[in-house]
């Protein structure tokens, strides 16, 4: 978590290069939200963040057109992302929720364990790397928390779903409860040289006698990882010819009809193969297995609420929206916000009922 904090100084510069902010001014407010700032700081970090996840522009020029375009794409759904975690984090303190010590300190401890930081010097270390200081961190944690308990509680928990709702999702998903049927196999392969004229006779006659052997052995009771171990040309005789498992929908139709008709144990005869011979056993079968709507439901019900959550969260914002008052101070950022949110309810409206 504290990895995402540090900043890139190419990209930094380049997004101070293209805000259209006078470099003498220390700090400018962008847009106040029912009397809560964004700044141009917190939003060019943010600008930071989501462009230090585009790798194809490590190695571009601050000024390049590249960067440039990048910081243009991103704006509009930046600047309208900015306003809506900015609502939700004040519909939270307007609710009475907040971080206590002990939360705070139970997430700086997993922040540390993740990072692999065991001392008190590296988390200082990496937080002056980050360019955050502690209160900056624990204001941002609490953000993230302030959000999650509101989408929870004010909209997560208010949703319901019917039992219609569940079953119409189950039918049209039977593959997300379906289990397919998959095989184990070992195998044995017998590779048969080949020259700049192709395959010759002799040496394909030679590998076919091998690859009889090979059977006739394995017939006689020897055990196929160890015949594997000594004689297969695969990388899997590390493994005693050991191969999956494997979807029996991913294979080869005429190997599906071969295997098909074989039964948990058996050898196959010798088979014609690309580069030589191969010889295989049947080590273990499971049928198609599909999990009946009863034994899903709650797994349902959630994948039906997660679904909804999203079009109720937006519908959610909107209503936190339409009772604040925005005042914008930048009207570059102005419109690019009323871009993305018309694009954002275009889209919404577009989508079908869940």
């Amino acid at each position: 978590m504290l990895k995402r904090f540090v900043a890139c100084a190419l990209v930094t510069s380049a997004v101070v290069a293209a805000a259209p902010i006078r470099a003498e001014i220390l700090e400018q407010v962008l847009v106040k939200v029912n009397g809560d700032f964004i700044t141009k700081t917190e939003f060019e970090l943010r600008q930071v963040q989501e462009l230090r996840n585009r790798p194809g522009l490590a190695n571009v020029s601050p000024t390049s057109p590249e960067l440039q375009k990048a910081i243009s794409e991103l704006t509009p759904d930046l600047i309208l992302d900015a306003v809506d975690r900015l609502l939700l984090v004040q519909r939270g303190r307007e609710l009475g929720y907040a971080m206590s010590d002990e939360a705070f300190k139970n997430v700086l401890e997993n922040i540390k364990k993740q990072n692999n930081i065991t001392t008190d010097e590296q988390f200082q270390q990496a937080l002056k790397e980050s360019g955050m200081t502690l209160p900056e961190l624990r204001q941002e944690i609490e953000r993230n928390m302030l959000e999650q308990r509101v989408q929870q509680t004010d909209v997560m928990d208010k949703i319901s779903v019917s039992e219609e709702e569940s079953r119409t999702y189950y039918e049209s998903h039977r593959n997300e409860f379906t289990t397919p049927a998959e095989i184990t196999l070992r195998e044995i392969f017998i590779e048969v040289p080949q020259d700049e004229r192709g395959v010759n006779v002799a040496a394909d006659d030679a590998g076919r006698e091998k690859a009889d052997d090979v059977r006739h052995r394995l017939l006689a009771g020897e055990p196929f990882a160890r015949v594997a171990g000594e004689v297969s040309a695969a990388p899997s005789k590390a493994n005693g010819g050991l191969v999956g498992p494997l979807k029996e929908e991913d294979l080869a139709p005429a190997l599906q009809k071969q295997l098909g008709a074989m039964k948990v144990g058996d050898i196959s005869e010798v088979m014609r193969v690309a580069r030589g011979y191969q010889v295989l056993k049947l080590e273990s079968r499971s049928e198609t297995k599909i999990r009946q709507f009863d034994d899903a439901r709650d797994d349902i019900s959630r994948k039906v609420a997660e679904r909804k959550m999203k079009g109720e969260l937006l519908k959610y914002l909107d209503r936190l929206r339409e009772q604040a008052t925005i005042v914008w101070r930048n009207d570059e950022l102005k419109k690019a916000y009323e871009l993305a949110l018309e694009k954002r309810t275009k889209a919404t409206a577009g989508q079908p009922a869940v």
